[in-house]
């Protein structure tokens, strides 16, 4: 099982850096985005990150199939909530699949504290990577898969050991009277320690940990500007929690 989970991500990675190489022979330049978003609180795959509202920064370069970043998240109290995120996607097979590594690090904020950003110890470090492979749907098949495991970073078990926490997530999107309506259901599966009584980075067991719906709409403000707004409702079944969250983009 770890050497599939292994396998899973040097695919992953390789899937990425060559999707770069195909981006450089691009006869365009790419495009750069950049934005933010102002969310009521930061919940992920249902853990609630922050207890109050978060800015949420990002900037991206494009080029094809090829696309490379960084997104965090800050929270307005100043006392949870920080995240400071690089990552690197490839969509190929006519945007079928999206093939992504991304560096997870959770600073602390203050001025005075040393958040070891460049820690890459085993032992020490604060970074988690990530590699997803997702499937995006398709007109005859119109249900996302995302698949994500960690395989290197701060998921260690008690003996240091890495433990390649997975988490699975289907989606389903539809409008209704303009309304973006986004369905979704993630799961972990059961963790690789978990005969020896670890706890994975989503739970203490399989099972569901992140279930709900995302409204969104754009706002029309004047006739060439709108704000785009949503409403999630976001279900922990396993830590029995409910949250309820609203966001504007900018």
């Amino acid at each position: 099982m770890l050497k599939a989970r292994k396998f899973f991500a040097l695919l992953i990675c390789t899937l990425v850096v060559t999707g770069s190489l195909f981006a450089q022979e691009e006869t365009e330049k790419g495009e750069i985005s950049f934005g933010a978003d102002l969310m009521s609180r930061y919940v992920w795959r249902g853990t609630q990150f922050s207890t109050g509202p978060v800015i949420q920064p990002g900037v991206e370069y494009s080029n094809g199939g090829f696309a490379i970043g960084a997104w965090g998240s800050y929270a307005q109290n100043g006392s949870d909530g920080a995240e400071a995120d690089l990552y690197a996607s490839y969509t190929f097979a006519d945007d079928l699949f999206t093939a992504t590594v991304t560096d997870y690090f959770f600073p602390t904020d203050g001025i005075a504290v040393n958040n070891s950003y460049f820690d890459y110890k085993k032992a020490s470090t604060g970074h988690i990577m990530e590699a997803t492979l997702a499937f995006n749907g398709s007109d005859g098949f119109p249900i996302s898969i995302l698949a994500a495991m960690n395989f290197w970073g701060a998921d260690q078990d008690a003996n240091g050991d890495q433990q390649n926490s997975l988490y699975i997530e289907l989606g389903y999107g539809f409008t209704y009277k303009d309304v973006a309506i986004d369905l979704f259901a993630g799961f972990t599966p059961i963790d690789a320690d978990e005969d020896k009584g670890e706890s994975g980075f989503y739970g203490d067991t399989a099972g569901f940990v992140n279930m709900g719906f995302t409204a969104s709409k754009e706002i029309a403000i004047t006739e060439k500007f709108s704000l785009p707004v949503s409403a999630s409702v976001i279900a922990n079944p396993m830590a029995e929690n409910l949250f309820l969250v609203f966001g504007v983009s900018f």
